[in-house]
């Protein structure tokens, strides 16, 4: 039997959930009585909306894990355009391989069941297709994308960047464009202001297109990505803005770095407050010791979320976050609050 085509092989592209078309407030608000998982996603809804009910709070949303491939890039976006979270660190993998890889128009494909059992990733290989678990991205696609980051890094004054700084560039080549995809984090974080954070940005399609940058420059002055700068930065938003909660989808780096800033703050010789909520979704077994599975009853040993208002939910993403941030847009606390454009703050501040 004949292999099939490139073309045949991505067919059937993946579709983004949308937050707004489905009111789950019922269905969450059933959990509250139920156990285990359950009434623990119905406590972690709840307290997203009291986050985001409290106006004196900034919100920052951790983003982990292959989570934009997976069909929760338009939730992500709506959380924007509804001012639902004021701070985004991520991984660079779901701001450049996927969300910016989608907003070049390009997209991801449900794989066949026979690739999640590990079979014929050599057929893959061969059409230069990359799999993750069961969704497909076209590898000739994302070397656009990274020659797109390279361009971008081209076209700049050849300096330290933090990532935030490199993100705003790739945001403002979107809207120049003309041709973006209408649902992008990148682009529309770029329009309401807010930053984003990827403190291992080189881990991604990012890292090909600026070390393609910097080795065509040679000896000359070159763009580069400053991670601390990164930390400069998101530390003094904290600082600025006080009062905060977390929502974190996985762990890993996103995690630290997030909690890490109360610390930071203390530092540079400021009394910043604890997280004062903190919600996460992970999968992860606490019994490792590592950090995507520390819980955050664990981070307030560490004097880096406060103790009361905190919510770990074991579950998988794509199944957890719709309902909890569902939850919170249909119940409308959103409304009131207002941008906070933290761009413009963090330039008005001048970490240079």
């Amino acid at each position: 039997m004949r292999g099939k085509t490139k073309q045949e092989l991505l067919q059937l592209p993946v579709e983004h959930f949308d937050v707004t078309r489905h009111d789950v407030t019922g269905l969450v608000e059933a959990m509250r009585r139920m156990s285990y998982s359950a009434r623990d996603l119905a406590r972690a809804a709840d307290l997203y909306d009291r986050m985001l009910r409290d106006k004196g709070c900034g919100v920052i949303l951790c983003l982990a894990g292959s989570l934009v491939n997976a069909g929760l890039k338009k939730v992500f976006v709506e959380m924007l355009r509804s001012n639902m979270v004021d701070v985004i660190v991520s991984t660079g993998a779901n701001i450049v391989d996927q969300d910016f890889l989608e907003a070049l128009g390009f997209r991801h494909y449900v794989a066949e069941e026979r690739f999640k059992a590990g079979l014929d990733d050599e057929e893959l290989r061969q059409h230069h297709i990359d799999r993750i678990y069961d969704t497909l991205i076209d590898e000739d696609e994302l070397r656009l994308c990274d020659d797109t980051i390279r361009e971008i890094a081209d076209g700049l004054e050849p300096r330290p960047y933090s990532s935030r700084e490199f993100i705003i560039e790739m945001g403002a080549y979107l809207e120049r464009s003309g041709r973006a995809a209408a649902d992008s984090i990148v682009l529309e974080a770029y329009r309401k202001q807010v930053p984003i954070f990827c403190p291992a940005f080189s881990d991604c399609s990012a890292g090909f297109g600026l070390v393609a940058h910097q080795a065509a420059r040679g000896d000359r002055p070159k763009v580069s990505i400053d991670s601390v700068k990164d930390f400069h930065e998101l530390t003094q938003w904290k600082i600025k803005t006080g009062e905060s909660g977390l929502f974190m989808i996985g762990g890993g780096v996103p995690k630290n770095f997030a909690q890490d800033v109360v610390v930071a703050a203390e530092v540079l010789g400021h009394d910043a407050p604890m997280h004062r909520y903190a919600i996460q979704i992970t999968v992860a077994d606490v019994r490792d010791g590592a950090l995507s599975s520390s819980t955050l009853k664990e981070a307030h040993s560490w004097g880096k979320v406060d103790s009361g208002l905190e919510q770990m939910v074991y579950s998988e993403a794509t199944l957890a976050v719709p309902l909890i941030v569902g939850y919170a847009y249909h119940k409308g606390g959103w409304r009131s609050r207002e941008a906070r454009q933290g761009n413009r703050l963090l330039e008005a501040a001048a970490v240079r």
